[in-house]
């Protein structure tokens, strides 16, 4: 079992799909990535203040297993860090099959507690065309399955850096599957 640990964080100032990626962030309580165009109590979405600029901001940070682009690879989609917009890029923790309200321990002092599934648009695709099917795809009931990461938000503050161990803790039982968000 390999131990969990970030093996890349990014942002980006500017509301771009890709972020850069960076030796070290840090993490807001309440706001989310410091100088990360997506902080703020408050939805920074483009498509989510168009509906509603009042809504919480359950969107602060953008984790995603880099065991999906290991996925990605053998289909022909080669994904740097922060090229989906990632803020945190992580190895040895199945995100996707946490629950709701899980929370993440990065490094020494942040704390993220996950709010719900990126939902993958086509913007995906501009990236890397046809890359989006590959991140949405449904299961044996029809059910759509989406596979670009996870959103949170931060619960406590602190810098978060490449290496940094990380440590999940489950929510008490019972347990709600993550939705989109």
């Amino acid at each position: 079992m390999t131990t969990p640990l970030v093996t890349s964080v990014s942002r980006d100032a500017e509301h771009r799909f890709s972020k850069r990626a960076v030796p070290e962030i840090v993490l807001l309580a309440g706001l989310g990535v410091e100088g990360d165009a997506h902080a703020g109590v408050t939805v920074q979405h483009r498509s989510r203040v168009a509906a509603d600029p009042t809504q919480p901001n359950l969107r602060q940070v953008h984790l995603i297993q880099s065991e999906l682009f290991d996925e990605l690879a053998p289909q022909g989609f080669d994904v740097e860090p922060g090229g989906l917009g990632e803020n945190v890029l992580t190895r040895g923790v199945d995100l996707l099959a946490l629950p709701t309200g899980a929370v993440l321990r990065l490094g020494a002092d942040a704390i993220v507690e996950i709010t719900g599934l990126r939902n993958p648009c086509g913007q995906i695709n501009r990236y890397r065309s046809g890359l989006l099917k590959a991140v949405l795809t449904t299961d044996d009931l029809g059910a759509a399955v989406r596979k670009a990461g996870v959103m949170g938000i931060v619960l406590t503050g602190g810098t978060v850096r490449t290496g940094d161990p990380i440590e999940v803790t489950l929510p008490a039982l019972p347990h709600r599957p993550l939705e989109r968000v």
